[in-house]
């Protein structure tokens, strides 16, 4: 296995995916090529020894080389001709948020017929939507909390009582996310909000709810399953929080729970990744509450691919490698056209 880590894009999560590939440097022990994808869409072959994070912010990294997309793979431009990049057999989507997870990383590589891993289209545009999710959740039986969905020409009216929760509906780590105790509070929670997004998501704020994470894939028949984690106790983890939990190499106490709870939550996840997921290592993010199982969220390209779960990273790489989804091949022999230009008769001039 000789894994390429693409990361960066043109998202508010840009930063994050800089920092998650260079924990993964430190992670997986085994040959990595480094592909950044800047904000204006231009890839660029990183060598390791440059993987600094003042690499990228101080725009160093435009004197590299610059790639472009080929079947197969990439190719750089050289002196007299364009070389294929060498030195990888995979891709690992690691770019955070809009591109990375809307499916349009997913399309390029599908399009350009390049091995990854990561969420397939259909599995980034559920997971990347809120609303979405919520929905798939609930076809699958899995509870969702309640919610409400504003727009920015909607009337600001919420449904529940406070304190209620206010989340961008296609984000993650926390970016435009508050807590709104008051009706006073609303407008401005909505304004921040807005400025990420032309949709919100409202829900009630559960104070002192049980939190628990767990991360995955199936290779083939194989279940691969993380420990289970039970984050830090706080209102929420904010933006600083999980930007520095984006970082985390090492790993993370098992959360002091029952058996009967542990495998609820565990048969949870295999029903939320299904077939949708195949070919990702994903995290879902479940709240207990009276013994409910709930679905708060799913991250198809977790922080760091949510490593610090995991025993052996390089290992859940590798199995799932094995295993990723084939497209199906489609090679048209034309016997439609022919047939129709038969029945025309032989084409004059």
């Amino acid at each position: 296995m000789k894994p390429a880590i693409l990361f960066g894009g043109a998202s508010y999560e840009h930063e994050i995916s800089i920092v998650s590939a260079i924990a993964l440097k430190k992670v997986l022990n085994v040959p990595l090529t480094f592909i950044f994808l800047d904000t204006e869409g231009t890839f660029y072959h990183i060598p390791a020894e440059k993987m600094k994070s003042n690499h990228f912010s101080s725009g160093s990294y435009k004197k590299d080389d610059t790639l472009r997309l080929v079947r197969g793979g990439f190719e750089k431009q050289g002196l007299f001709k364009a070389r294929a990049l060498e030195g990888f057999d995979v891709v690992l989507n690691l770019v955070h948020g809009g591109q990375g997870e809307d499916g349009t990383v997913a399309a390029l590589f599908d399009f350009y017929a390049i091995p990854y891993i990561g969420p397939r289209k259909e599995a980034s545009v559920l997971s990347f939507n809120k609303w979405l999710t919520k929905l798939y959740a609930q076809g699958l039986g899995i509870e969702t909390i309640d919610f409400q969905l504003l727009r920015i020409d909607s009337e600001r009216r919420v449904d529940f009582d406070y304190p209620v929760i206010v989340k961008p509906l296609r984000l993650g780590s926390s970016i435009g996310v508050s807590i709104v105790k008051s009706a006073d509070e609303l407008d401005f929670a909505l304004d921040v909000a807005f400025e990420f997004d032309d949709e919100v998501l409202v829900e009630p704020f559960i104070e002192g709810i049980e939190e628990y994470n767990v991360a995955g894939c199936r290779a083939g028949d194989k279940w691969i399953l993380s420990r289970i984690e039970a984050p830090q106790k706080k209102e929420f983890l904010d933006f600083d929080q999980k930007y520095l939990d984006f970082s985390r190499t090492e790993s993370v106490s098992e959360a002091k729970i029952s058996a009967e709870l542990e495998e609820r939550l565990k048969e949870a996840f295999k029903i939320v990744y299904g077939a949708l997921f195949e070919g990702a290592v994903i995290r879902c993010d479940f709240f207990v509450q009276d013994g409910r199982v709930i679905l708060n969220e799913i991250n198809p390209i977790p922080g760091s691919m949510a490593n610090y779960l995991f025993d052996d990273f390089t290992e859940v790489v590798s199995s799932l490698v094995s295993h990723l989804p084939k497209s199906r091949t489609i090679k048209p022999d034309y016997a439609y056209i022919d047939k129709v230009q038969s029945a025309k008769g032989p084409k004059i001039g």
